[in-house]
């Protein structure tokens, strides 16, 4: 080998079918599918943002403009575009709402990085101006943000319709961001250290349609969809012993295949008696436990039901295990995984009751620990999109109450962090100065995609956003439906300070990590584009074109 090396002969590293992207064509590479997967979902964001169609393989259809339904449901091949995907996904986690935006920002972060790269600015000089930057905004946005107390039901209504607008929610906004308020509120509780916790794990959504949204309620404590295993039994209890049940009150069947071969009928009825008398014995731990109602998350023979129907016990079947966890909270009762150790402390007393035209149980504890928010919809389609909705303005109004702090929306937040970034930006030296300025640049990517969204003109209404800033209106911000710069805050377009400093941080660490690739190198089974098929890429040049085949069914 060292021969062939004295000879100037190349040492061969990769195969030959081995495929690598490198220096400037790896990065405009990566820049390229993150951008493309951060248009892909700016049409959507805002009062006026479009909707999406999503069809999968299965011609399922989905119809939505909810930024991280969009991106999970996208049939994306592609490494750098699936870490793009990721922000929305981390977004949505950790603050509920905003995922349009922190994607959205990534992909005009990168884009203007990809003018610096161009200039010969260094990437590790442009990731450090970023993360200046990204940390400078957000001590803004602390600074800017104003105080909510947990009970200002008006201030905190308005971040809950902030949120719903431009979503399935809008139509009957009014109505249900009331009951979003509600539901949050019956379930914060007081910490020791006078913060706000809110428990979700107390709120149980459940969707029927039919009706239109506005008919929408708010319950204390569970409803369940199901019906009485048999009609003859009892629905209404206003102080019933509820048994929580995790076995199935059935015959146990034999773990292996058998066989059994009868000469007469007498032996026949034997083994019948003999499954009788299971079942019976099962009812019977039942009754001797006190329960007056059962919820079992497994089946219920029938005979065991003609068995609990003469007992006066009702008994529902086939509930949902994420169902019956939520009773349990309401119920504090524990969830009984055998008969044979049931006993009467593993009962609750609670009320249930019966709505016959809708087909729900209404299931309340003593000391109920849970509400229940019943969304209703004429289809599945906008039931769908209106739960979406929901969990959205229920996660930004909980970060809300914990976090306690607003602030303006509208683009207001982003014209003025962008003017003191600027500002800020003459006090940093070297070559990061142009990374700074580039940051507040594609932070005003928000007001100019809300504008064009809304199909006004995105330059007027910036120049307008900008001079109002200049002149210390530090919660101007545009209304969409006017297209006039209002006090956004005074307006009632009001965010959630935690959703927004979540988003640039998001967004900032995802284009970093794209910014600080130079290289895309086969690497076998590390693929994800299917090593093993002809043409498959390292995620490479095979992955973008997946991908694009892929987006292009989607929009």
């Amino acid at each position: 080998m060292s021969q062939r090396m004295q000879q100037g002969q190349p040492m061969i590293i990769m195969g030959e079918d081995a495929q690598r992207v490198k220096d400037k064509d790896a990065q405009e590479y990566n820049i390229s599918a993150a951008r493309a997967v951060a248009e892909a979902v700016r049409s959507t964001l805002g009062p006026k943002g479009m909707d999406k169609m999503l069809v999968d393989s299965m011609g399922d259809v989905t119809i939505t403009n909810d930024g991280v339904t969009i991106l999970k449901e996208m049939d994306i091949d592609n490494p750098t575009a699936e870490m793009i995907v990721e922000v929305a996904e981390t977004q949505e986690d950790e603050a509920g709402d905003g995922t349009t935006t922190a994607v959205a920002i990534a992909g005009e972060l990168l884009k203007n990085a990809e003018d610096l790269l161009e200039q010969d600015i260094h990437p590790t000089a442009v990731i450090k101006g970023f993360n200046l930057a990204s940390e400078y905004a957000r001590q803004e946005v602390d600074e800017i943000a104003e105080p909510v107390d947990p009970d200002d039901t008006d201030l905190i209504k308005a971040v809950a319709e902030t949120s719903m607008t431009g979503k399935g929610a809008e139509l009957e906004k009014d109505v249900l961001a009331d009951l979003v308020v509600r539901a949050v509120q019956a379930i914060t509780v007081e910490a020791d250290d006078g913060s706000h916790v809110v428990d979700l794990q107390n709120l149980k959504i459940e969707t029927q349609t039919g009706s239109p949204a506005g008919e929408s309620e708010l319950l204390s404590g569970a409803v369940i969809d199901k019906d009485p295993v048999q009609d003859g039994m009892p629905t209404d209890f206003e102080s019933a012993n509820v048994l929580l049940l995790n076995e199935p009150i059935e015959v146990e069947e034999a773990d292996a295949d058998t066989s059994v071969s009868i000469e007469d009928p007498d032996q026949l009825q034997q083994f019948l008696d003999q499954e009788e008398t299971q079942l019976r014995e099962k009812v019977d731990r039942i009754v001797e436990s006190g329960a007056d109602v059962v919820f079992c998350q497994k089946g219920i023979d029938d005979m065991a039901q003609h068995f609990l129907a003469k007992e006066g016990i009702l008994a529902v079947r086939r509930v949902k295990k994420s169902d019956l966890s939520f009773l349990k909270n309401v119920l504090g009762a524990p969830i009984v995984t055998d008969l044979d150790d049931l006993s009467a402390d593993d009962v609750a007393v609670g009320s249930v009751s019966r709505d016959e035209e809708d087909g729900l149980f209404y299931v309340e504890g003593e000391d109920a620990h849970g509400v229940t928010l019943l969304l209703r919809g004429s289809t599945e389609h906008v039931v769908d999109e209106l739960e979406r909705g929901i969990n959205d303005a229920i996660d930004v109004v909980s970060t809300t109450v914990s976090d306690g702090r607003t602030i303006a929306g509208g683009g207001a937040i982003e014209v003025e962090l962008a003017s003191r970034l600027r500002d800020h930006a003459d006090s940093i030296e070297g070559r990061e100065q142009l990374a700074v300025e580039a940051f507040a640049d594609a932070l005003e990517l928000v007001p100019r995609t809300l504008a064009a969204n809304a199909g006004l003109d995105a330059i007027d209404l910036l120049v307008d956003l900008r001079a109002a800033h200049e002149s210390g209106d530090s919660r101007a911000g545009l209304n969409a439906f006017t297209g006039d710069v209002v006090d956004t805050f005074d307006a009632g377009v009001v965010e959630t300070a935690h959703a927004k400093e979540q988003a640039l941080s998001s967004a900032t660490e995802a284009a970093n990590l794209v910014l600080k690739i130079d290289d895309i190198i086969s690497a076998g089974d590390l693929s994800t584009a299917g090593g093993d098929e002809e043409g498959g890429a390292p995620g490479g040049a095979g992955g973008m074109g997946g991908m694009g085949g892929g987006m292009g069914g989607m929009m």
